[in-house]
């Protein structure tokens, strides 16, 4: 195809073809982004929040240590740590966001990854023996998880 196409003129009244100059571009369907699932922005809005809390957290014994009477030690959260757990603190806390943001734009790793903390957890209460509430609530999380991984892409 060179590109220009005939087609005859009924309406113009002339017996002459009509040359187009280009075809349109040929239509591509755009790719369908499934809607978020309403559990697993629950569960990104919970995770973010412990996420601010844990980094709010590490920030605040760091500056109590750092500037003394500057930042009152009654503003702590975790007043038993040390600098280092409060970097490390600091750092699962940006993890944890980095985690939830990636759950509310639905990218499958942070699926995933959430589905792998999330079963840990869950064997950890069992093999311990802690069958309780929090299990259960373990449980019915890695169900919906799983259910819902088709709405990530």
């Amino acid at each position: 195809m060179s590109g220009t196409s005939t087609a005859s003129a009924s309406s113009t009244g002339s017996g002459a073809p009509v040359e187009f100059d280009r075809l349109p571009p040929a239509w591509q369907p755009t790719p369908v982004r499934p809607r978020l699932p309403i559990g697993v922005a629950v569960l990104a809005i919970v995770i973010a929040f412990l996420a601010v809390v844990m980094v709010l957290a590490g920030l605040l014994f760091v500056l109590n240590g750092a500037l003394g009477p500057i930042v009152p030690s009654s503003l702590e959260i975790f007043q038993s740590i040390d600098l280092e757990g409060a970097a490390i603190l600091m750092v699962l806390g940006i993890a944890m966001l980095t985690v939830a943001t990636s759950l509310w734009r639905q990218e499958t790793w942070a699926l995933w990854t959430t589905i792998v903390l999330v079963f840990g957890a869950t064997a950890y209460l069992f093999f311990t023996g802690l069958i309780t509430i929090l299990f259960l609530v373990f449980v019915v999380l890695l169900v919906y998880l799983l259910a819902v991984r088709r709405y990530f892409y």
